[in-house]
């Protein structure tokens, strides 16, 4: 049911397409690599899916393959045509639209197509499966995390160094801003690697997969972050790691009064990478809060 090489090669024939560079398109060629990624993702049968970046819609099939309800979200707007006619007649929802600016939270609300039994509705939950552009990968995890509570669950491949940030933790050489932001929000894992020969052009670089399951959106706010203003909080790590061989004393100059460190127990001699979520949410609260 899903594509292999031979329907790769015959779509882009048959509807006149060549791959854009521009949108980075790489479209998978290989059905036990689809089927993996739909396994890892934890996809049942019934399942609300938000696909990103459908293409041609190979990993659409083996979604709809498992049994999930699936929107599939494409930008390209001559790819289009050749998706609806493989993905359509399946039942899935294609909406043409660009995933970095949508209304998550419009589309979420209108449900898979038809609404048939087990969509989730108006407050209901999804997950996101996606092989994602690799020019686009960060903003658009981000944004999800950010502005789509209602996505429980996101299981993207995406280009290895991306992934490794995305997933990292303190100390690791990945480790930077963006990894404190997906913490925030979300437990996140590097799951699997994808060779670049499943791929319709073969890119350059290594893919991985990774899987983040959100924190519970109605609890409280990660340990160490209570009561600390988001806006705040980034401020305060995007210029910890501005200048990731700088002393957080130096970094955070301006930003973090130099008793803050002793409060808080954080040697001013430490560096950005050395810091947990938690550690950040401390030394951000405590300016926060000693500021008139």
């Amino acid at each position: 049911m899903t594509h292999g090489r031979a329907d790769i090669h015959r779509l882009l024939d048959d509807h006149d397409l060549r791959p854009s560079r521009a949108l980075g398109q790489n479209f998978v060629a290989d059905a036990n690599t689809v089927r993996r990624i739909v396994r890892l993702a934890g996809v049942v049968p019934g399942q609300a899916v938000v696909e990103v970046g459908a293409g041609l819609g190979s990993l659409t099939l083996a979604l709809v393959e498992a049994g999930a309800l699936v929107t599939a979200v494409e930008i390209d707007r001559h790819v289009l045509p050749a998706l609806r006619e493989q993905v359509e007649p399946l039942g899935v929802r294609v909406v043409e639209a660009d995933a970095l600016t949508l209304d998550w939270d419009e589309l979420l609300d209108k449900g898979t197509k038809g609404g048939p039994a087990g969509d989730p509705g108006p407050g209901g939950t999804w997950s996101l499966v996606a092989n994602l552009p690799y020019n686009v990968a960060v903003p658009l995890v981000v944004r999800v995390l950010e502005e789509a509570p209602r996505v429980a669950s996101l299981l993207v491949m995406v280009q290895r160094e991306v992934g490794e940030r995305l997933a990292a933790g303190p100390g690791a050489e990945a480790y930077g801003a963006v990894s404190v932001k997906v913490a925030y929000w979300a437990r996140a894992s590097v799951v699997g690697r994808v060779p670049a020969s499943v791929f319709i052009p073969r890119p350059k670089v290594e893919s991985v997969l990774v899987r983040l399951d959100r924190h519970d959106p109605t609890g409280p706010p990660p340990a160490g972050t209570e009561g600390v203003p988001y806006e705040r909080l980034f401020t305060v790590v995007r210029a910890g790691f501005a200048h990731r061989r700088k002393m957080l004393r130096g970094s955070l100059a301006g930003l973090v009064a130099p008793a803050a460190f002793e409060a808080t127990g954080i040697r001013p001699t430490a560096r950005a990478e050395e810091l947990g979520l938690e550690e950040w949410g401390r030394l951000a609260g405590w300016v926060e809060a000693s500021t008139p």
